[in-house]
């Protein structure tokens, strides 16, 4: 890969612009800790430090997902499903609050001190600013704080709640855990939201249903995701 004449993003940057592009990829595409992707770096005999790689991750990674993100805008599904799962920070318990459409691509995700109506009604207000468009059904678990921030919120929102018709949201959690492990949990609360936040929009373009469609076309799409990356990354095949 060679960088492309219009970038600028990586000016100043003593490394060129796809290694810290394929550094970026590898951290938030798979469940690797930073030492990980150093390791695989100096295979190819690129020796650069896990600190730097995660200053890349930070910088570059919040680029990249803004890009993704403002690309995505308008094109979910109508059906959001709503759920939140506790992380464990330093003793203390934050909640994951994560909605995704119908597909299992997430919308947006908020870390927040409290499990009630409040955090509830945040999330929902996040997600109508950015989505900039009403749901045509809501779904969720049992837990009451949605329906009473729903009512205020979103009123004419078809409302379903049930525990098992809320496997995808639960399921969309499974990532965060994985990478919880890898990364021996999360700083703070401020580390958890900045990872997520740049985690999810890249793990959407990379999200294909592979049990729906045809090796072949599978393939093809894989091929497509890839090719986007190296546009938003600003980055080109050799």
């Amino acid at each position: 890969m060679t960088n492309t004449n219009s970038s600028c993003i990586y000016r100043r940057h003593r490394f060129p612009p796809d290694v810290i592009a394929n550094a970026v990829w590898l951290f938030f595409r798979f469940p690797l800790s930073l030492r990980m992707v150093e390791d695989l770096l100096a295979e190819r005999g690129i020796i650069v430090s896990h600190q730097t790689i995660r200053m890349w991750a930070e910088k570059f990674g919040r680029q990249f997902a803004g890009t993704i993100r403002r690309r995505s805008a308008g094109q979910f599904g109508g059906k959001w499903h709503l759920d939140e799962v506790v992380i464990v920070i330093q003793g203390k318990k934050h909640w994951l609050w994560r909605a995704v459409d119908q597909d299992g691509f997430v919308l947006d995700v908020l870390v927040q001190s409290r499990r009630n109506t409040k955090a509830a009604r945040r999330l929902m207000r996040k997600l109508l600013k950015r989505q900039g468009i009403v749901p045509r059904v809501m779904i969720t678990d049992k837990l009451r704080s949605y329906g009473a921030a729903k009512r205020r919120t979103m009123p004419s929102v078809e409302h379903r709640s049930h525990k098992c018709l809320n496997n995808r949201a639960e399921n969309s959690h499974q990532p965060t855990r994985q990478r919880e492990k890898v990364m021996k949990r999360f700083k703070s609360a401020e580390h958890l939201q900045r990872f997520v936040s740049i985690h999810d929009p890249i793990a959407n373009l990379f999200h294909l249903p592979r049990h729906e469609m045809t090796s072949a076309d599978f393939r093809e799409m894989r091929s497509l995701a890839v090719q986007t990356w190296r546009e938003i990354a600003q980055v080109s095949a050799a």
